[in-house]
């Protein structure tokens, strides 16, 4: 694969003065995105959490069939709220700083090449995903301790997103997880994104304008990114999903990302790493399908 690549960008990467109508259609654009992954990916999300946090032998059917069984179909949206509001702001957040990265590269760049390479579409992607990280973190925190609340709201510990976070941020912990989540979202998205604009450039060669590649091309693009994505950072998750669940006052598998390693390694042994990795990588395909898709399409439609 070509380290350059010669394409048309979702946004005028050669309008070196952003603007804010532009930053303002990043925003919109994000956010269509953003709320597309939480309808598509929630029910495979809370399949996830509750494999990746279990302390017994499971599987992905038996996890549904008691979901289903004692807490019913709406239960695949529990804890909905707070991504529905936060994954919105997120993907709002990583697709505008991409698009403002890929701007910043090409006016550094204009005096040597006029086009982006494979390691600044990384670069791209790693620091639009440090600064996801950061939204990332809480809105996934209150979202597992949600999902992994199996009693009646009567006799539950949180009532409901607000009181969440609410009680995470008395006690000081509602960014615990934040360090493996930033592990994640950094080298995942710098592979997510330029995973996705290398594909979008072998259209490019082929002479298809990128306004003009079709919406089934550009899902298939999208979920071939997010499973590569969940294929190189899925440890990561998987220990920050461990931390986020663990006891706030006395945690017992850990206090940082180094000791609830060792303790995944030592208790559960090294397949449990990739503790509920079928099911995610189940729901990559469609939910990053169904993101970049949204977000090309709202783009198209704003102009």
């Amino acid at each position: 694969m070509s380290e350059e690549i010669t394409l048309p960008q979702v946004v005028d990467d050669l309008d070196d003065q952003p603007s804010f109508n532009r930053t303002i259609k990043d925003i919109v654009a994000g956010t269509s995105g953003g709320i597309a992954q939480v309808l598509v990916g929630q029910p495979f999300d809370i399949t996830k959490v509750r494999l990746q946090t279990s302390e017994t032998s499971t599987t992905a059917v038996k996890v549904i069939r008691n979901l289903v069984q004692n807490e019913g179909l709406t239960a695949f949206y529990k804890g909905s709220t707070t991504p529905l509001i936060g994954v919105g702001a997120c993907v709002s957040c990583q697709f505008g700083v991409n698009e403002a990265m890929k701007r910043y590269f090409h006016r550094k760049n204009k005096q040597t090449h006029s086009t982006l390479r494979l390691p600044e579409y990384y670069a791209c992607g790693f620091v639009s995903g440090c600064a996801n990280g950061m939204l990332t973190a809480p809105i996934e925190h209150v979202r597992i301790r949600l999902q992994l609340q199996t009693k009646s709201l009567n006799s539950a510990e949180y009532s409901g997103a607000l009181d969440c976070i609410r009680k995470l941020m008395a006690s000081g912990n509602l960014m615990r997880g934040l360090t493996p989540t930033l592990l994640r979202t950094s080298h995942g998205f710098g592979v997510y994104f330029s995973t996705y604009e290398a594909l979008i450039g072998m259209e490019a060669k082929k002479g298809t304008v990128r306004a003009d590649i079709s919406p089934w091309k550009l899902c298939t693009f999208g979920a071939m990114s997010g499973a590569l994505l969940w294929m190189m950072v899925y440890p990561f998750d998987v220990i920050k999903s461990v931390m986020q669940s663990d006891n706030l006052r006395e945690p017992v598998h850990g206090k940082n990302v180094v000791e609830v390693a060792r303790y995944i390694y030592r208790v559960r042994g090294p397949k449990a790493f990739f503790k509920g990795f079928g099911p995610t990588m189940l729901r990559s395909l469609p939910v990053n399908g169904a993101t970049f898709t949204t977000f090309e399409m709202a783009m198209r439609m704003m102009g």
